[in-house]
């Protein structure tokens, strides 16, 4: 729990930031077609960095490591790290140089409206241009983001949960000054903006490595494919990355059918997934960050009673957040895009498409949660092969939901395709878990769920009755429409508490195991 709050604690901050770099970009470029281009070409190597950094690559280097640091000498922990540092280290170097390259080969690849505009003279062909050049510039921050990702996964072994969750405050913190000064000095300011992600990367990277010298784990960079460690890591980190790689493969193929759809339709998805991003990395990948070890070390022990339990807490925590955050997402949807977004280039037809979007997206969110929290379940035992199997499974359902609902209901039916999967996706994770004997979900976890979500739905019809109606919205200055959201949000958050109090849940039955 301590390690838990740590982490949502600095993840508060880096996710607020995120935030007003989000208002920052909006009042920059709204929802128009250089947005869209720069939501493409930092979409990219984001994917690139789940796969290759904090994804696939902590997942299989995370239960490795701590079993070395239970089991193994100092030296040899430390020549672990030499040779993963240098092997990963190497193939990303050489996975960076060719996304440099071949930006045009990747642009046209993600974002192939643009290019069969762009082959048949369309104005939108423009887009893919610009996607080209842009990837140049956004691309390296796949090498800086990797080696500091290494970094932060060494760290958290350690229980220095505090350094990585800090360390993305950096990229919004370029991003917003390059926004804010560089951009208006170029005559195409989005590049502004990828410099920015360009710049973000290597300040993360420079950040980690003084907390690495004093943890005695900065060590020099070795070659090791063959290193026993390494040889471990590399096959569990092979299936983890395609079990990883379902949720990014499904927002790409988003933004590929999107880039057939009409202009706008990537940022609209982009803003509303930004507010869904807050509360699944401010709590639900808070929770998977230090479950991992935990779990890991439960294992490495021998001890698949108190492996339950802790994975039974995890189940428990994040739901606990998720249920009222998914209800406050879905009620006060436009309302928050209102209040962060609507000013300059970002106008109030904006907010209503992308709260369509952002209600598509939450009715998924306690399944985005239980899928980052049930799947270190698999990952600590090093079984790397079943997330892998239902991930292709949600995968596969996910395109057919994509095609299914993208013609009726356009850019919102990508959103809900979207959830849908992840719910599959959670529905076999649990299921094999409990096929496996592993984990099941106690009678004490689901009487808490019930009253978690009655309490909700308290919360969800006191904002409801509460809440003005769009016009109401629109009434109103931008200051008081703030100080009325935060009002609803601290309101919600008194009634749920309170209905949680009334169904007799107390914080001391919460943190325990």
């Amino acid at each position: 729990m301590r390690s838990g709050l740590v982490v949502s604690a600095m993840t508060l901050v880096s996710r607020v930031l995120g935030l007003v770099r989000d208002v920052v970009v909006a009042n920059l470029m709204g929802a128009g077609a250089a947005a869209d281009v720069f939501f493409l070409a930092n979409k990219i190597p984001n994917f690139l960095r789940r796969l290759f950094a904090e994804g696939a690559f902590a997942q299989a280097f995370v239960p490795v490591l701590s079993e070395y640091q239970q089991q193994r000498e100092p030296d040899e922990v430390r020549d672990l790290i030499a040779k993963v540092s240098g092997t990963l280290g190497g193939i990303v170097t050489l996975v960076t140089l060719i996304g440099v390259i071949a930006s045009p080969v990747l642009a046209a690849l993600f974002g192939t409206g643009w290019f069969v505009a762009w082959v048949n003279g369309d104005a939108a062909g423009e887009k893919f241009l610009l996607a080209s050049l842009m990837l140049k510039i956004t691309f390296p921050y796949l090498w800086f983001i990797t080696l500091t990702a290494l970094a932060g996964a060494i760290l958290n072994t350690l229980g220095r949960f505090a350094v990585a969750a800090f360390t993305p405050v950096f990229l919004n913190v370029a991003i917003i000054a390059c926004a804010l000064w560089l951009s208006p000095q170029l005559e195409r300011p989005e590049l502004g903006l990828a410099w920015g992600v360009f710049l973000g990367g290597l300040i993360q990277f420079l950040f980690q490595i003084p907390f690495l010298y004093k943890a005695n784990m900065l060590v020099r960079p070795q070659w090791g494919w063959h290193h026993p460690g390494v040889t471990r890591i590399r096959t569990l980190m092979i299936p983890a990355m395609f079990g990883v790689s379902v949720s990014q493969i499904n927002l790409l193929f988003d933004t590929l059918i999107a880039s057939f759809l009409m202009t706008g339709s990537i940022s609209w998805l982009y803003y509303s997934d930004r507010l869904l991003e807050f509360p699944l990395g401010l709590f639900g990948i808070a929770i998977a960050t230090v479950i991992l070890p935990a779990l890991s070390k439960d294992k490495a022990n021998g001890d698949p009673s108190q492996f339950s339990q802790t994975l039974d807490w995890g189940v428990r925590s994040v739901l606990l957040v998720g249920i009222p955050a998914m209800l406050g997402l879905m009620v006060l949807a436009q309302p928050m895009l209102m209040v962060l977004f609507m000013r300059g280039e970002f106008a109030v037809s904006d907010t209503q498409m992308a709260s369509m979007s952002l209600l598509a997206y939450a009715s998924g969110l306690l399944s985005f949660m239980l899928v980052k929290v049930l799947a270190p379940g698999y990952y600590a035992r090093q079984d790397t092969k079943t997330p892998v199997r239902y991930g292709i499974i949600a995968m596969v359902a996910n395109m057919a939901f994509n095609l299914a609902l993208a013609i009726p209901f356009g850019y919102v039916g990508l959103a809900l395709a979207t959830s849908a999967s992840a719910t599959l996706n959670a529905v076999l994770l649990y299921r094999g878990l409990r096929t496996q004997g592993v984990y099941q979900l106690s009678a004490r976890s689901l009487g808490q769920i019930g009253r978690m979500a009655v309490a909700g739905g308290l919360m969800a019809g006191a904002l409801l009755w509460l809440s003005p109606n769009e016009a109401g919205w629109l009434a109103m200055s931008f200051m008081e429409r703030g100080i009325t959201l935060f009002g609803l949000i601290g309101l919600g958050a008194v009634v749920y508490g309170l209905g949680l109090m009334l169904f007799g849940l107390r914080p001391r039955q919460l943190k325990s195991l």
